[in-house]
């Protein structure tokens, strides 16, 4: 399979903009021949944009915004990951990714599970315990969200549950950039799967982001990766190297899990 990253600098509070953008990369990207597309966390809001602008913005994960990008993925027959504020039933605020389909089918909605710093926690709920793995063109994907990915246990569960391609939408800023030159490439080695990490660049706010988004291989190598500017990244996925990865470095059957179920 054949991947592509979008790494952009955000546009906060223009959805009509975003979505256009976002138009954009896919036809791009199916033109070079992608079957996938990942863009950052919270790509059709901006990150960086409070409370009251989360509120206002949030939709269902079958809402207006929603149904665009469902129309954009069958026009140009590219599955497509995306980030978004979501308002659930409940009323609460959650900062979710969704994984549509090339015949525009919701095959997952993630919610971020593990909120970073007082930004986050101020405008979204964390996420339930519900660590889905879908199908997507032969391959078994799992969905994190930034922060998510820097604990080893949610990559962990993933990888235990079947996972060959980890995808992480992030909005990681400076003076985190080890996040984006080692701790992913850690994350791929350590479960042997691929792993794609799609940043923001530029500036939003106060916030400077770090770019150097990464798609990388289950041996930790660098498949792509972007520097502090827009860039489309691609790479070619080969379930080949995924087996030979864990036949390498067995850590998912030689893990003794029973032992970390144990707590003291």
């Amino acid at each position: 399979m054949r991947i592509a990253l979008f790494q952009g600098t955000p546009k906060p509070l223009d959805v009509p903009g975003n979505l256009q953008r976002l138009r954009h990369q896919a036809q791009l990207a199916a033109e070079r021949g992608a079957q996938l597309l990942v863009c950052p966390e919270m790509f059709l809001t901006g990150y960086n944009i409070g409370l009251p602008q989360v509120e206002r913005l949030a939709e269902a994960d079958d809402g207006p915004a929603a149904m665009e990008v469902v129309e954009i993925a069958q026009t140009h027959r590219i599955a497509i990951v995306y980030g978004y504020p979501e308002r659930a039933d409940d009323g609460a605020i959650y900062n979710s990714v969704q994984l549509i389909d090339a015949h525009g089918r919701s095959l997952c909605n993630y919610r971020k599970t593990h909120l970073f710093g007082e930004l986050d926690r101020s405008m979204f709920s964390a996420g339930p315990d519900h660590f889905p793995v879908v199908e997507l063109e032969g391959w078994k994907v799992g969905l994190l969200i930034c922060y998510d990915i820097e604990f080893p246990e949610n990559a962990r569960r993933l990888a235990l549950a079947g996972a060959e391609l980890i995808l992480v939408p992030t909005a990681n800023m400076a003076p985190y950039d080890f996040i984006c030159q080692v701790t992913v490439r850690v994350r791929a080695q350590e479960n042997q799967c691929y792993l794609v990490y799609a940043n923001y660049c530029g500036a939003e706010g106060e916030i400077q982001y770090c770019g150097q988004s990464s798609i990388i291989g289950p041996d930790g190598s660098l498949l792509a990766m972007g520097g502090r500017d827009e860039c489309l990244l691609l790479a070619e996925l080969e379930h080949e190297q995924v087996v030979h990865g864990r036949q390498a470095f067995p850590y998912l059957t030689d893990l003794r899990q029973e032992l970390h179920l144990r707590k003291g």
